[in-house]
């Protein structure tokens, strides 16, 4: 299982000193020797992309350069570069792309990235020091020999290990390479198995030092570059002005972000495990239901004339191979789940091995990798594992034995039953400001003709209707916030109709998100900034909309007042939809509102206006909207302070956040704001 996570995609041996690529794939180092070129013969760039690559750099700083680099660190190139690493020219010998002083190239056995490097080649990379001590452990668990380290092609099974060369030989090449005379008589030589205890012991004592400054101590991680670094880098490196943090924290942060995953990951792969138990079960039970099914054939049959024995035989033949089908199909798809909870415990086994790993830095090579794939196998695993029979261990036929005689040569199974109960779909099912997303699946032993998905009111009573069709994913939208909402979906036929699924509960924001509608609002209005701010081109009062409507709960929202000429009263406030919207807010009856200029304020509804408040607005200033459906009342805050006494109350219904501005105003509204601490009770 975790073997393969283990093997070099090169040799397919288990790796020896594994070197990790820019792209996060490893090889062996020899391995990645033996298969680099000349850099003249990779495969050519597209023509004029390094001239552009240049254009664009030219006029970035060196750090904006460098942030470049930490751009494409994951090895994914966007569409618009060249199909290899782009960056500063040279990083500690690794060249991406390719420049002039390139020597030596090599391609990614995985993902078939290119990666430049100059003349000492693979010797640059990194050592992939997670996976050797992964590797180590693995071999000695499976007591494993370990090999010749020098031994050219294939090699030998080690004999000794030098402790002061700290390199493992064979026989012949111990002879050849290590002889007992000269300086190297003084060398002390071991068994493998202890010359490895020794080495792992030897690297965990060493602190790790930094490439550029090799007397410094690694302490930091560079959050733009992806790499550790030491002081003097921060101070006088390429990483100057990068943001960084601590390396054990950084560390610590990675390894609960894996463990997380990983968790989830395991409790997928536990379903699986469950659901091949399950599929089992009724492989099992297909023969005994098919006993059944075919004693209730002979019994009908029997009752018929002799005519219809002919026609017995071949119902009971169908009845056999009908059996042979669920089986084999039961079985494939025991194969198939077995196989993916394979790979996933392989993979998860290594990924159990590597938060082991207890040096930061070598963790840090191989934790975003790890963490990308984990995330990547979590957000598909719906996709490439259903949980879902392929089809029934029951048989969904029965016999129409009251036929009459003359149709006895037409006598055939029933085609239809009523369909199975379909399944929610967690996953997708999602709440999303005041609407909803439910999706579901049919059976796939079952005909459907249609759904029914019912919805309760969000307050844990009735079920009603929303949908009926043959979709299987619906949005319903115009719901109340803060609540609860139960879905539950039922499958139909011509024959019948099947009970309802489990329901599935989704809830909805609890505050509102939302801005002004350009589709209602009146013709003059004007709306920018993504329809949050609004102007207006007439010297009349024009009405604009928010594009969500209120009947529960409390929400609040506030007008920043960003430009405010001489003789301007912009209003805010509530409307219904069908408010009239070429005159202030609040002058008909559908609108509520309080109009405001530079000194007071007043209340209006129903072209009535009262409760002067003294007190106005400028540029700057924040009117803030508190609609308490609670309680049914409307308040208005200028800057953080109630103005006035409470402006509404009484209300019921459907409103819509309402504002009306003429020439020589401007607003931007904020959403999805958390009331005022301090309320005075609604009357």
């Amino acid at each position: 299982m975790m073997e393969e996570e283990l093997r070099c995609a090169l040799c397919n041996h288990l790796f020896r000193n594994p070197v990790l690529l820019p792209c996060y794939h490893s090889v062996c180092l020899n391995c990645a020797i033996r298969s680099q070129k000349s850099a003249q013969q990779t495969q050519p760039q597209p023509e004029g992309s390094l001239n552009n690559l240049n254009e664009i750099t030219s006029d970035y700083s060196d750090i904006d350069k460098l942030s470049l680099v930490s751009e494409t660190d994951s090895g994914v190139v966007c569409n618009s570069r060249p199909n290899s690493y782009v960056g500063i020219p040279n990083i500690q010998g690794i060249l991406f792309p390719p420049l002039h002083s390139s020597a030596l190239s090599l391609n990614c056995p995985v993902c078939q990235k290119v990666v430049y490097f100059d003349e000492n080649g693979a010797n640059n990379l990194q050592k992939n020091r997670t996976l050797q001590n992964i590797v180590d452990k693995y071999v000695e668990a499976k007591h494993l020999p370990v090999f010749c380290q020098l031994c050219e092609g294939d090699p030998n099974v080690a004999a000794v290990m030098c402790e002061q060369c700290e390199v493992f030989y064979c026989e012949a090449c111990r002879d050849n390479c290590h002889p007992a005379r000269g300086p190297l008589v003084k060398h002390s030589l071991v068994n493998p198995q202890q010359g490895k205890a020794n080495l792992r012991a030897r690297i965990k004592e060493r602190k790790p030092n930094c490439v550029e400054h090799a007397e410094e101590t690694l302490s930091m991680f560079c959050m733009i570059c992806k790499v550790p670094v030491c002081v003097l880098c921060l101070q006088e490196g390429n990483h100057t002005n990068h943001d960084v943090q601590a390396l054990g924290a950084m560390c610590k942060a990675q390894k609960t972000e894996l463990s997380h995953n990983l968790q989830a990951v395991s409790e997928k792969a536990k379903g699986v495990t469950e659901f091949i138990q399950k599929l089992k079960c009724m492989a099992e039970k297909v023969p005994d239901n098919c006993v059944q099914f075919e004693a209730t054939i002979s019994a009908q049959c029997d009752l018929l004339i002799e005519a219809i024995l002919v026609r017995k035989q071949q119902l009971l033949e169908f009845a056999r191979q009908e059996r042979d089908h669920k089986i084999k199909t039961l079985r494939d798809q025991i194969t198939s789940c077995t196989s993916k909870l394979q790979q996933t415990t392989g993979f998860l086994q290594f990924c159990i091995e590597a938060l082991k790993e207890t040096d930061p830095t070598a963790f840090l090579q191989v934790g975003n990798s790890l963490t990308n794939r984990v995330s990547n196998l979590d957000m598909t695993w719906h996709k490439e594992v259903t949980p879902i029979p392929w089809l029934s261990h029951q048989f969904d036929l029965t016999l129409d034995y009251q036929s009459v005689l003359e149709t006895v040569q037409q006598m055939t199974f029933s085609q239809r039953k009523p369909p199975a109960p379909p399944e929610m779909i967690p996953e997708e099912c999602v709440a999303e400001n005041n609407s909803v997303t439910i999706a579901w699946l049919s059976q796939p032993t079952s005909f459907v003709e249609g759904y029914v998905l019912q919805l309760d009111d969000g307050n844990h009573g009735d079920f009603r209707d929303v949908y009926c069709g043959l979709e299987t994913v619906c949005t319903i939208d115009g719901l109340h916030f803060n609540s609860v909402y139960r879905a539950r979906a039922k499958a139909i036929n011509s024959t019948g109709e099947s009970r309802y699924s489990d329901p599935v509960s989704l809830h909805t924001a609890e505050v509102a998100w939302f801005t002004l509608d350009p589709v209602s609002a009146h013709p003059d209005i004007v709306l920018t900034n993504e329809n949050q701010t609004v102007t207006c081109d007439s010297y009349e009062h024009r009405v604009a909309l928010g594009n969500v409507g209120f009947s529960r709960g409390i929400h609040y929202w506030e007008f920043f007042v960003d430009r405010l000429g001489n003789n301007t009263d912009p209003a805010f406030g509530i409307a219904r939809f069908d408010v009239v919207k070429d005159l202030m807010l609040g002058k008909d009856n559908k609108g509520w509102s309080m109009y405001i200029d530079h000194q007071r304020s007043w209340f209006l509804h129903s072209d009535h206006h009262h409760n002067r408040n003294d007190g106005g607005i400028d540029k700057g200033c924040v009117v803030g909207v508190l609609l308490d459906l609670d309680r049914h009342c409307l308040s208005f805050f200028v800057n953080d302070e109630r103005q006035g006494s409470i402006a509404f109350s009484g209300l019921h219904g459907v409103f819509f956040p309402a504002v009306s501005v003429n020439r020589n105003v401007q607003v931007t509204i904020h959403t999805g704001l958390d009331p005022p601490s301090e309320e005075k009770p609604c009357l």
